[in-house]
């Protein structure tokens, strides 16, 4: 048994073909969609990028008992799991959060691993003198744009080498048998970095400032400028597309599909202007962020060319590929192993509940989308860790000094925690209101309805989520519910 997943960042689900997006140009997210299953209602867990990682290595939510961290003493994680049983296991990524401090304990769980480099604010290249940086909307990053002088060329590109590296590890261990190999690169997410030849396949006019990185603030740039900055998230999905098909060109010529899971999945979307806001984490995590792409091919079923309505989500991830791999997934792991909703669309829940650390806890049954905002000033709130990191440094002295030993959590193995207050998003509060979305009648969560009935049976399904992950009691508490 083998299994290939091709993870992206910030892969918009409604800028895929396979979702209904009708310019930009993704051929092989449409050949995709005729080889595999593709899912309809696939939602995040835990946002944003490691505590999505988290998940897949857990399968279990993150984010209602810390913010974003490292992999945790007590965790189970999937690949260790499958290193463990016999499975070798390759990671290959340019996602450069993984060699931060709160990223840094998730790539040893593989067998082995290829760090490329040069994305984004990677401390990459090192050059004394002020790089020169043109007029700009956005941001601009000083280390960003020093790495970008060493990647002029397509195959000096993070994505391109990253492809290149997962392409030899097939290339070298086709034959072979009992692998998973992750093929996982951080574009498209932001800046929207790339070159000419992906630019020109769209001829977009524009003769305006440089802007392929924009705040996460909201909108104050003009249409033209919105509309541009959508056609240079387009120009990077379409390099995007291709390496992709470098994927199904190997499976092709080496008739890999007999015997290969392939699963395409992200951890998240990104708003290009859409309710009037860039970015993701600070503002509501409306659909275009949260309701993700999801394909799979599942050898086993060999079923393709078919969509899926049974709501899925992150945590599911890990449990599916052990499932595949004959191995059954420990106790710990509350997402559901999905061969039989992509043989034949079996429900696994009635709800889904996903978020980020200290902002909206969010609920949906696929009809309707609950917001359920914090009451008051965000507060009781703590960290659950043994490993008490933010993304790029540890938690300050001031943080932890009012940091107490909490007895073992269920999922802990035993592990006494510390328990750390945190302010979580009280700075942001206002976006975090409570709101009520029907998305049969409001796909674009536009118009916030009132309606008692809805609510209150989407509040049954919060609380019935926040009891079964095992929620502390004070976020109850924070959302103005009665605790268990």
């Amino acid at each position: 048994m083998k299994a290939i997943m091709v993870m992206y960042d910030s892969l918009n689900r409604h800028m895929l073909p396979n979702y209904g997006c009708d310019w930009t140009l993704a051929p092989n997210f449409r050949r995709l969609g005729e080889r595999a299953v593709t899912f309809d209602n696939h939602y995040v867990g835990s946002m944003p990028c490691m505590p999505a990682r988290r998940e897949l290595h857990t399968g279990r939510h993150n984010f209602l008992h810390r913010s974003w961290g490292p992999f945790e003493p007590f965790d189970d994680s999937t690949f260790t799991i499958l290193k463990e049983n016999g499975i070798y296991t390759h990671l290959v990524s340019d996602h450069y959060h993984y060699w931060e401090d709160g990223g840094a304990t998730y790539h040893h769980r593989y067998s082995s691993w290829v760090n490329v480099r040069g994305q984004e604010g990677d401390a990459w290249k090192g050059e004394v003198a002020d790089p020169e940086v043109p007029a700009h909307h956005g941001r601009i990053n000083r280390q960003d744009w020093i790495n970008r002088k060493y990647m002029r060329e397509e195959e000096r590109t993070p994505q391109a080498q990253t492809f290149a590296a997962g392409l030899e590890f097939l290339e070298t261990n086709r034959e072979q048998d009992n692998w998973y190999l992750q093929i996982e690169t951080f574009d498209p997410h932001e800046p929207f970095f790339t070159l000419k030849q992906w630019k020109d396949r769209y001829n977009y006019d524009w003769d305006g400032p440089h802007f392929d990185w924009p705040k996460y603030e909201r909108v104050t740039e003009d249409p033209d400028a919105v509309e541009y900055l959508r056609y240079q998230y387009a120009a990077l999905l379409t390099q995007c597309d291709h390496y992709l098909g470098k994927v199904i060109d190997c499976m092709d010529a080496h008739a890999m599909w007999q015997d290969t899971m392939l699963l395409v999945v992200t951890d998240h979307g990104f708003l290009l202007g859409e309710h009037d806001w860039w970015g993701k984490a600070r503002m509501p995590w409306y659909n275009e962020t949260a309701h993700i792409p999801f394909f799979v091919w599942d050898p086993r079923s060999s079923t393709a060319n078919t969509r899926r309505r049974s709501l899925t989500t992150t945590i599911d991830v890990g449990p599916t590929i052990l499932d595949y791999f004959g191995l059954v997934p420990p106790p710990n792991m509350d997402g559901f192993a999905l061969r039989d909703t992509v043989a034949s669309d079996a429900k696994v829940r009635d709800a889904t509940i996903y978020g980020m650390f200290g902002a909206h806890v969010n609920i949906t049954d696929g009809r309707h989308v609950y917001m359920r905002g914090p009451v008051g000033d965000n507060a009781p709130l703590n960290h659950y860790t043994l490993m008490p990191t933010h993304m790029r440094s540890p938690f300050s002295t001031r943080e932890l000094a009012n940091m107490q030993w909490h007895e073992p959590l269920p999922f802990t193995k035993g592990c006494p925690v510390m328990r750390i207050p945190s302010p979580g998003m009280g700075r942001f509060a206002e976006t975090f209101r409570t709101q009520l979305f029907d998305l049969a009648a409001d796909p674009g969560q536009t118009n916030p309805i009132e309606d008692a009935a809805v609510e209150a049976r989407m509040v049954a399904h919060l609380e019935d989520a926040l009891f079964r992950n095992l929620a502390p009691r004070e976020q109850y508490q924070r959302l103005g519910l009665a605790a268990p």
